[in-house]
């Protein structure tokens, strides 16, 4: 019987071990913030800092009605 070289017995484990370490459901990553509905508006500043920064300022606004005609 052959006996294995290093390399290739290195090898072999390797790809038994990366085939066994999936688990076997993918895990779903959830935010757990919902995002912000059609009713919420905001009107934002932004100005440049020092050290490639930013401030900003946002302010939310009322939503402006839609008006729709039947025809």
């Amino acid at each position: 019987m052959r006996r294995l070289n290093l390399p290739a017995a290195l090898l072999a484990a390797l790809a038994l071990a990366a085939a066994g370490a999936c688990a076997p459901n993918p895990i779903v990553a959830r935010d757990p913030v919902p995002a912000p509905g059609p009713q919420d508006a905001f009107v934002c500043k932004s100005r440049p800092l020092p050290l490639n920064t930013f401030m900003t300022n946002c302010e939310p606004v009322a939503p402006e009605p839609v008006l729709r005609s039947k025809g």
